[in-house]
């Protein structure tokens, strides 16, 4: 009799025991909605390769809270009905923790009501055209404010631009950063010529090339969506053989390689790139070429941010002492993860100020890294978010 006792109380213990363990053990999901195929399609890997390499480097810490930390990619289609599926099936179906990632804006645009409805952080790792704003909302890359007066500077004092033109793909990243372009080329005493967009899965240029050869401008200010489309509009605009000076407000470091030559030339500003001289980028990029080997995708400035994005979700999770939403958000304004880019800090209405570099495409598809602008704050993005 006893020891039956002795036996139905050490099974008691053990159930009692067990559902707080497994609980303790359960991974912290964090989900990357990315565009897999579609116009991200270039870029994409790159960005999941980062997300891998930081709950790797996690994990091998012991995790966040002693749970480890699992990542779950997913295919958004670089458009906003994917991104409506991949959000729903992060949330509902995987029960992710968080989502960090990079997408074009018209994905965002779908997914963000959808995280903050659920109530789940969505750290938003995508340059892009500026106020999007919302509770949940965090973003880690730049806006205009920070990139497009540097390049238009330099551009109209280094290369004596005073007549441009804009083009752009038709979305709201596309226009909305021309239009930054526009007013700060005015502010600065330049004419524009001409403006012109493009659909966002189309691929022929010619007829805006075209536009662009009869007015012959002193350069060309682009904006099209990451990846594919940039390929597609300098090869067109090289073999035309129109040889002004470009500025870029959206090309990478992957996706100017990916295009060979057609790159080449082309200025642009932004706050990563892998010529960044600091311990914190080389070791980023060790760490990089180490896991992926061959298989590497070139670290660039729509992608390296979404290695941030983990590390400061992390931060902020481990200074809140909890996953829950509420207390991750109290805590991710206040953390500072230093990176490959810098000390980075989403403390300005969710926004973050940033490094950012002037950089040139070279003959071989490679970027150099040309001047740093230093700390450029992004400006009033969501005034009504403390």
């Amino acid at each position: 009799m006893r020891l039956n006792q002795l036996l139905l109380m050490l099974v008691t213990a053990i159930l009692a025991v067990a559902p707080a363990q497994s609980q303790e053990k359960k991974p912290i999901v964090i989900a990357v909605p990315v565009g897999l195929s579609g116009v991200n399609s270039v870029v994409a890997p790159a960005v999941v390769q980062s997300a891998e390499l930081a709950a790797e480097e996690l994990n091998a810490k012991g995790g966040i809270l002693g749970r480890p930390v699992r990542v779950i990619p997913l295919d958004d289609e670089s458009g906003p009905a994917g991104a409506v599926k991949s959000f729903n099936t992060a949330i509902r179906q995987q029960n992710a923790d968080v989502i960090i990632t990079m997408e074009t804006s018209a994905a965002r645009n779908a997914g963000a009501p959808i995280a903050e409805r659920a109530k789940v952080p969505f750290i938003y790792t995508s340059f892009y055209e500026g106020r999007a704003c919302g509770d949940y909302l965090f973003v880690n890359a730049w806006v205009p404010e920070q990139v497009v007066p540097p390049l238009i500077k330099f551009m109209t004092d280094d290369k004596k631009v005073k007549r441009w033109f804009a083009v752009g793909s038709d979305y709201a990243f596309g226009r909305g950063m021309i239009e930054a372009a526009k007013k700060t080329i005015k502010d600065m005493g330049g004419t524009m010529l001409g403006e012109e967009y493009q659909p966002l899965q189309q691929s022929d240029w010619t007829a805006i090339i075209s536009k662009i050869r009869a007015v012959n401008p002193d350069a060309i200010i682009y904006s099209t969506s990451g990846g594919g489309p940039n390929i597609d509009f300098l090869k067109q605009l090289k073999a035309a053989g129109l040889t002004m000076p470009i500025g870029s407000l959206s090309i990478d470091e992957l996706t100017a390689e990916a295009g060979g030559n057609a790159a080449e030339g082309v200025y642009y500003t932004g706050d990563y790139y892998t010529g960044i001289d600091n311990p914190e980028n080389k070791r980023f990029l060790d760490a990089m070429k180490k896991k992926f080997g061959s298989e590497l995708k070139t670290p660039n400035a729509l992608s390296q941010q979404e290695y941030d994005g983990v590390h400061a979700y992390a931060m902020a999770v481990e200074k809140a002492g909890a996953t829950g939403a509420d207390a991750v958000l109290q805590a991710l304004p206040t953390v500072v993860f230093k990176g490959p880019r810098g000390s980075v800090q989403m403390n300005k209405q969710h926004h973050a100020p940033l490094p950012i570099y002037l950089a040139q495409v070279q003959a071989d598809g490679k970027t150099k890294v040309l001047k740093d602008f230093g700390l450029i704050d992004p400006g009033d993005q969501c005034p009504q978010l403390k």
